[in-house]
């Protein structure tokens, strides 16, 4: 069944992010913003941090924002996307979701996990 709804959109991807609680955890939790970061030092540009960024969701009128660090962070790692989820994406590491089906939902989460994998052996995640 395909999203369309920008609340729907939200709690989905809120939804998947939260099956990767354990290495990230919520950072913030409102109706105009959901964050994760990670749970133990890490460096994030210049400096260490308690928790790496790794990714936010933002609603917006129309679709939803999808703010994705490791696109940023290791985007060699994430050229394989499919054209469908591609055509989200507005620069290095954000995604202007407008609709989600069945298809795309699998595609982020395996995105998600891969990204999990990576950042761990970086070892910026638990």
């Amino acid at each position: 069944m395909k999203k369309t709804e920008v609340t729907e959109v939200r709690n989905s991807l809120k939804k998947t992010l939260e099956r990767f609680l354990g290495p990230l955890k919520i950072k913030v939790d409102t109706e105009s913003n959901f964050e994760l970061s990670g749970t133990i030092q890490a460096p994030q540009g210049k400096k260490m941090v308690y928790g790496i960024y790794f990714s936010s969701i933002v609603p917006k009128e129309k679709d939803v924002r999808f703010y994705f660090f490791p696109a940023y962070t290791h985007p060699e790692a994430f050229e394989y996307i499919s054209d469908r989820l591609k055509k989200f994406k507005k620069g290095k590491s954000c995604f202007h979701v407008s609709y989600l089906d069945e298809e795309l939902e699998n595609e982020i989460k395996e995105m998600i996990s891969k990204a999990i994998d990576i950042y761990r052996t970086e070892g910026w995640l638990a």
